[in-house]
């Protein structure tokens, strides 16, 4: 397979490429992504740790209806994803200066993205950066959906990787700075900055990768996938990235770990590590 990151974008088409790619490693409870989008308890648990990281529930002399409506709109799991998005947009419409605006706009963010509604979905993620340009969960889920999402046809394509890059980038900024929430533990709160600073590079290695950029395609790929099984995707794209860079010892060994997860690319990395392990030994 000889594929730049271009030819094989635009073969898949963007729609298709969000599909195989799959859900970033930072998404799920653990090292290893699933294949397709994060469940309604991953994407709970990426609620929850948004919540402690922001320590925007802490909020004292808060109405107590609203508090209500807000604990309502929280308990509500994304496997109800309806009603989920009609109990915080009607929380918005009744409270729109309340103390936890900016948390429903981020839980509602993440519903949209579990729904793979993308116009919803960027409409919340600004909202939410408006009110906080330092909401790292948010930062990191816009940087990653970009890069997967957009079209490279559009005319606003390279604009959209810049606001990607721009995102990841500060949200790496962010967590190196953050304090630690009071609800955390010293463990708890390395973990989660790890899983969300996985997920920034996994950025980055789309942004670079979508580019052409494939020497910090791989820098940043490599940070994603280190230490942990890694994403699927992230690991094909790198296998993809040292190909192009003809270091094919290195690429036959993204691919085999690609390999070795159940999911889409699983037989075209099967394929690609073999491919790739002759040419490191001078075959053809």
């Amino acid at each position: 397979m000889n594929l730049p990151g271009g030819k094989f974008l635009t073969t898949l088409g963007a729609a298709a490429f969000l599909l195989v790619i799959g859900a970033p490693a930072a998404f799920a409870q653990g090292a290893t992504a699933p294949a397709a989008a994060p469940t309604g308890a991953s994407m709970n648990q990426m609620e929850n740790r948004l919540y402690y990281l922001t320590d925007v529930q802490r909020q004292a002399n808060v109405d107590p209806s609203q508090q209500r409506a807000y604990d309502k709109f929280n308990k509500v799991g994304f496997e109800e994803l309806d009603k989920k998005i009609q109990l915080g947009t009607a929380f918005l419409h009744k409270y729109p200066q309340s103390p936890y605006t900016e948390a429903v706009d981020a839980g509602l963010t993440n519903a949209y993205f579990e729904k793979q509604d993308w116009n919803d979905f960027f409409s919340y993620a600004d909202k939410t950066l408006a009110m906080n340009p330092d909401e790292v969960d948010v930062l990191t889920s816009v940087g990653w959906v970009i890069p997967h999402q957009v079209n490279p046809g559009d005319s606003d394509a390279a604009q959209r990787l810049n606001t990607a890059e721009a995102d990841a980038k500060h949200a790496l900024d962010v967590l190196a700075k953050m304090p630690k929430p009071k609800a955390l533990s010293d463990e708890q709160f390395a973990a989660a900055k790890a899983q969300k600073a996985q997920q920034a590079h996994s950025a980055l290695g789309l942004v670079y990768f979508r580019r052409g950029d494939y020497a910090n395609s791989v820098n940043e790929l490599q940070q994603a996938t280190q230490g942990t099984k890694g994403d699927q995707a992230d690991l094909f794209v790198l296998g993809v990235d040292l190909q192009q860079l003809n270091r094919h010892s290195e690429a036959a060994s993204a691919f085999t770990r690609c390999s070795q997860m159940t999911g889409a690319l699983q037989d075209r990395c099967k394929e690609s590590a073999d491919d790739e392990a002759k040419l490191a030994h001078g075959g053809m």
